[in-house]
């Protein structure tokens, strides 16, 4: 990127990229707005891809998707490889999920969220061949003292020494799936409690560098795009996080090892995101512990959103109201 690209995106104040990146989350979470609750999160999952596309389409920089909906969706478009934005501002990387935890949405259940994090062209890690990555997120404390490598008990009993607490008073967020029934065990074992999440581990890892959250740290194996998404937020948290690659079987991993990815490294932050010149900008679906969902109130639908930014750590919380008439047709309203 030139650097009078750069210092024209990102120093000058007038020139917030995020300011622009939000509207394509707000977009996303009202067209998705009519089918919370309806079991449909195909229908939902395209509604928000339309208007997120739509919208970025008007960005003034030149974005290749990283993370996008990639193979694992069988997506026709924000598809990997990608190119969005209007092509006249600077080259960057930008990962998207126009619906983080389409289930939830479906369901009506808390968490989802429509995101998008852009850092500079080349810097995050493409890890798009590896459907799944194990995880580790906590908040500064962390650094230094946990390690993916470590039993988990030994990691809850180093971050509650370091945090000043005992183990009990730490909560750790893990996806409710089978193949953590013995890590939910061990880490009650230890004497923490847990918070298990359904889906939307993008808000578990979030929060839990988040320093007013009741979540302290969260583990397992989760979706590696939202792995990549997860890392540009927790730049601008200034938290700690590690990955490191869960292929499903030898098949995947000579996939991954192909595309240049070593499936036994633990990748650090740095590895995941290599820029400190970040963006992570996420909207409310469904209410949760980061953002509320979107709500109709009469003639206005309401929508709240996060805004990080990696180069001068500020959390940012824009709340919107916009005309129903001007986003929803008579039949969703």
């Amino acid at each position: 990127m030139a650097s009078s690209d750069s210092e024209s995106l990102y120093l000058h104040p007038d020139r917030n990229i995020a300011l622009e990146l939000v509207r394509a989350t707000e977009a996303a979470a009202i067209r998705s707005y009519p089918w919370i609750g309806r079991g449909d999160k195909i229908g939902a999952d395209r509604a928000a891809v339309d208007a997120m596309r739509a919208f970025l389409s008007t960005v003034d920089f030149d974005g290749v998707v990283v993370i996008g909906e990639g193979e694992k969706d069988e997506a026709p478009m924000l598809f990997n490889g990608e190119r969005v934005g209007n092509g006249r501002g600077p080259a960057c990387d930008i990962a998207v999920d126009p619906i983080d935890g389409t289930s939830l949405t479906a369901a009506g259940r808390q968490n989802a969220l429509s995101v998008i994090a852009v850092a500079d062209r080349g810097t995050m890690l493409d890890a798009s061949s590896v459907f799944y990555m194990d995880k580790i997120v906590t908040d500064a404390s962390g650094r230094g003292v946990v390690d993916i490598r470590k039993p988990i008990g030994e990691n809850l009993r180093a971050l509650a020494s370091a945090k000043g607490v005992e183990v009990s008073d730490l909560r750790v967020a893990v996806l409710n799936r089978p193949r953590h029934e013995q890590l939910i065990a061990d880490i009650r074992e230890a004497g923490a409690g847990t918070r298990l999440i359904s889906d939307g581990d993008v808000a578990g890892g979030i929060n839990a560098a988040r320093y007013e959250s009741r979540i302290d740290m969260c583990v397992g194996i989760g979706g590696s795009p939202e792995g990549i998404t997860t890392a540009c937020a927790i730049k601008a948290l200034g938290g700690f996080m590690q990955g490191r690659l869960a292929p499903k079987d030898d098949e995947e991993r000579a996939r991954g090892e192909a595309a240049g990815l070593d499936c036994d490294q633990v990748y650090e932050l740095d590895d995941l995101v290599g820029s400190d010149n970040t963006f992570f900008v996420a909207t409310g679906v469904t209410d949760g512990e980061l953002v509320d969902g979107v709500r109709k109130k009469g003639p206005i639908i309401r929508t709240e959103s996060i805004v990080l930014r990696g180069r001068s750590g500020t959390i940012r919380r824009v709340r919107a109201d916009h005309l129903v008439e001007k986003w929803l047709d008579d039949a969703d309203r």
